[in-house]
């Protein structure tokens, strides 16, 4: 693909099968239980990660890479003479990016660029398909860059959660909120507003309900949606998937669904159960 290598971070939830395809590489995120330190997607699952949460009682913390861990990453491309393309998770989430910065700065003669989506999971991976297409489109890196950018406006991402266990685990809310959701099965749809995750909409009821509200809002946007490719990364949310691709399928014209997991970093933030959807305004 061109003299272009691209990268991303381990939070970009694309499949295995997808990153091989397209020649995408990337830097893992870790993920810490106590002193043991997990390299996300190469050491530990998401599977194994609800696993440990239950053995441990308590979440993970997460940590981004190091510079080093990037200058490790770039150096036998640099050192072929390719040109790199990291996109990244959002700067207001982690500090990935920043440290993906300051690795480029040690590479005084190589062509680096670094785009900061703003966003995370499939919103990544949705701007890694449209690097790969101007990639095979001749686009120069520099253009491509400039290009990505002016797109993360554009994207459109919310979860559904199905229970507000890891959010009150985490410190992301209060022994009070989860009490009293909990009591009332509330369940959140947490979007990506301006690269910070963001409470929207509080659901009361059975998860169809909360489900419901997000199909509402993609067929709000009927005929807006880029390409009509659609992602649904869940984390062991199999059903959700299918309720939710089954609604969209009768009302949009040939849209096209990319359904992953979620990595061990979306999970310990949002837990078992959630689901997202993740689309591209044209």
């Amino acid at each position: 693909m061109a003299n272009i290598k691209l990268f991303t971070d381990s939070t970009c939830d694309l499949t295995d099968e997808i990153l091989e395809k397209y020649d995408i590489s990337f830097v893992p995120l870790y993920v810490h239980f106590n002193e043991d330190a997990f390299k996300d997607r190469i050491d530990i699952t998401t599977e194994e990660l609800y696993q440990k949460v239950d053995e441990y009682g308590v979440l993970p913390m997460t940590a981004a890479p190091s510079p080093g861990d990037f200058y490790n990453a770039f150096k036998p491309f640099v050192d072929e003479g390719r040109e790199i393309l990291y996109i990244g998770i959002s700067t207001l989430i982690s500090s990935t990016v920043q440290n993906a910065t300051i690795a480029k700065g040690d590479f005084e003669d190589a062509k680096i660029e670094i785009v900061d989506t703003f966003n995370l999971s499939t919103g990544e991976g949705l701007l890694l398909f449209k690097a790969v297409d101007l990639i095979n489109q001749g686009m120069a890196l520099e253009e491509i860059g400039e290009t990505l950018r002016a797109m993360t406006p554009k994207l459109r991402t919310s979860f559904v959660v199905d229970t507000l266990d890891y959010l009150y685990k985490g410190g992301r809310c209060s022994a009070v909120q989860h009490f009293f959701s909990s009591l009332l099965k509330i369940r959140p749809i947490i979007q990506i507003v301006e690269g910070k995750m963001t409470v929207g909409e509080k659901v009361r009821g059975k998860m169809e309900k909360a489900l419901d509200l997000m199909i509402e809002d993609v067929l709000s946007k009927k005929g807006k949606i880029d390409s009509n490719r659609i992602f649904l990364p869940h984390s062991m949310a199999q059903d959700s998937v299918k309720y939710v691709k089954s609604a969209l399928e009768k009302e949009l014209d040939n849209p096209e669904f990319i359904v992953t997991g979620t990595g061990c970093v979306v999970s310990s933030h949002c837990g078992k159960g959630t689901l997202g959807v993740i689309y591209m305004e044209a």
